[in-house]
């Protein structure tokens, strides 16, 4: 007896357009927040905005948090008022907010802007895996998402790429440039793009706004869960935009708590009001599970936030552009550009900036030069800062050049696009290979290769400089731990729940992403600037990310040992009730 393998369906115009669109908008996004470190903490001579690291750590950690919860809502407007036009929003807020981010020099206008590129971008998110969904069927939609998130690592290799050639000009064309790929998108959405929700918004009810709050609850908690948990994560990450100070927030937190308990005890056990009931959690395997894999998501972002600023500071990437050189001069050149009057005036500066009386102000002005792309050994800061104010403009443009030619770097932007090269390289194999394995444990040794990886940026010298095939050795260990681990969580997720729940499911584990992004924000901003910066120890903050990937590996093995089985047999529970 021969048996007929399925045929796979071909895919239809709509899944080619939405893979173009994700990429120009991945080329937009990556080109931007791969160096947005570096442009939010470069001085404002360079270009850059000259904020501290505790305010870009609070744009940085709250901005993705809002664009990872943000689908829950803005996916169903999709399903209400259709893909198309909700599309064709996205790209209205986002062309102009791009642009804006290069245009504006208070902080407050650009967290404006920065928010406005959130809010478009958590419109674009859900409305493009819907419709590769709805473009794939059970034949071809393994294979659809692979490519999809295959075109997802092209645009986030060649984004920051690209945004490294930009910034050679002025850091205005990164933002000129995001703002084209994204005005790009309104071509393909306004002439060929078939909005797939069109018939069966026809046939079918919108999902009203009450079943998405009933969904909410199931899965994660009341309103008054919610009006609890908010408030807390906000005053947590407040005192980075110096609107309130530390104590002030921890205090704001340990009386919300307060309140909170109180509240509860005297709540009625049914309120006729949400804000009268009992504080209710939702599935609490499942939260829990969230709460474990935020600390995969915290450890995970600090590739995107703060390894950006450490290869700037702290990686001697020379033998980099020693290799781009041997390949080709004009690769070594465009791969480790300076710009000459810029690092003049910087040199100029700093014969006033500092008293070189004291012995930090050399590591302060090593790190002011780091932003121009070149790193001066201390020794040399020594022998020519203190006599700087002797010599001539001619003299220091002469000096500029010649540091400029004796120690260029390597653009960090190039190292990190290491990840998404990679990505695309290994995810099938990496895929392949892992399929042999049960789905938890390859998630626990994912987390466990980025811990490594974390350790292998570490070195326990204060100050100590790692090379840059050490950087790129780390970044391709942190990558195959992603790929390993990344994928897995959301195949769980799905084949433990109930079929007509997993897609739920699957979109609530995004919060796992947002509340991870969001504690990111703050330890970079916060510890980086501390350990880093004042104290010239960056091997401390490594060490903590590796601690925590170690403590989530550990807790992700608990939890599969003890916990998952609960998670499972609600799922055993619920498919039961419904066969009864």
């Amino acid at each position: 007896m021969t048996t007929h393998k399925p045929v796979r369906s071909p895919f239809g115009s709509s899944f080619y357009i939405a893979n173009i669109m994700e990429i120009f908008e991945r080329l937009a996004w990556y080109g931007f927040f791969t160096v947005s470190s570096l442009y939010m903490t470069s001085p404002v001579l360079q270009g850059g905005m000259g904020f501290s690291d505790e305010q870009r750590g609070f744009l940085q950690g709250l901005v993705p948090f809002c664009i990872y919860l943000l689908p829950a809502l803005t996916g169903a407007l999709g399903d209400r008022y259709g893909y198309k036009k909700m599309l064709l929003l996205a790209f209205a807020m986002m062309t102009p907010c791009y642009y804006l981010l290069g245009q504006v020099s208070s902080y407050s206008a650009f967290f404006l802007a920065f928010m406005g590129v959130a809010i478009g971008a958590g419109i674009f998110k859900p409305l493009i895996t819907g419709t590769v969904t709805h473009a794939t069927n059970d034949s071809n939609r393994s294979l659809g998402f692979g490519v999809f998130y295959m075109m997802v690592n092209v645009g986030g290799f060649l984004g920051p790429v690209i945004a490294g050639i930009m910034r050679d000009t002025s850091w205005d064309m990164v933002f000129i440039m995001a703002a084209v790929w994204i005005a790009i998108n309104f071509i393909p959405v306004t002439f060929f793009y078939r909005d797939p929700t069109a018939e069966i918004r026809k046939n079918t009810p919108a999902k009203p706004l009450k079943d998405i709050l009933i969904e909410m609850r199931e899965v994660l908690g009341n309103g008054r869960f919610a009006l609890l948990v908010f408030p807390i994560l906000i005053a947590f990450m407040l005192p980075g935009t110096k609107l309130i100070s530390e104590s002030f927030a921890y205090g704001f937190i340990a009386s919300w708590l307060g309140l909170n308990l109180v509240w509860h005890i005297l709540a009625p056990k049914a309120g006729t009001h949400w804000y009268s009931s009992k504080i209710k959690m939702g599935n609490k395997p499942f939260l829990l599970l969230i709460l474990i894999l935020s600390g995969f998501w915290l450890v995970y972002m600090q590739i995107f936030i703060t390894l950006p600023l450490f290869i700037r500071d702290y990686v001697d990437s020379s033998d980099l552009v020693m290799l781009a050189n041997s390949i080709h001069a004009g690769f070594g050149e465009a791969a480790s550009f300076v710009n000459v009057p810029q690092l003049t005036t910087a040199i100029t500066a700093l014969a006033s900036q500092f008293d070189y009386s004291q012995a930090n102000s050399f590591h302060k002005a090593y790190l002011e030069l780091t932003n121009y792309n070149v790193r001066i050994p201390k020794d040399v800061l020594q022998a020519h800062l203190p006599s700087l104010s002797a010599l001539s403009q001619a003299e220091i443009s002469t000096l500029a050049t010649q540091w400029a030619n004796d120690y260029r770097q390597f653009k960090p932007e190039y190292i990190a696009a290491v990840n998404f090269g990679s990505i695309v390289l290994l995810q099938v194999l990496v895929s392949a290979l892992s399929a042999r394995f049960k789905t938890f444990y390859v998630i626990i040794a994912g987390t466990l290769m980025i811990a490594s990886s974390y350790l292998l940026l570490a070195n326990s010298e204060a100050g100590a400089i790692v090379s840059g095939a050490l950087a790129v050795a780390a970044l391709l260990i942190f990558s195959l731990g992603e790929m390993m681990a990344s994928p897995k969580q959301q195949e769980y997720v799905a084949s433990v729940m109930p079929k007509d729940k997993a897609a739920m499911y699957q979109g609530y584990l995004y919060t796992a992403s947002a509340i991870g992004f969001l504690f990111a924000g703050k330890l970079s901003g916060w510890r980086y600037n501390k350990w880093a910066v004042e104290a010239n120890e960056p091997a401390n903050f490594w060490l903590l990310c590796a601690a925590i990937a170690f403590v989530t590996a550990l807790a992700l093995w608990l939890f599969n040992s003890f916990a998952a089985e609960k998670l499972e047999r609600s799922h055993k529970d619920y498919q039961l009730g419904r066969v009864c």
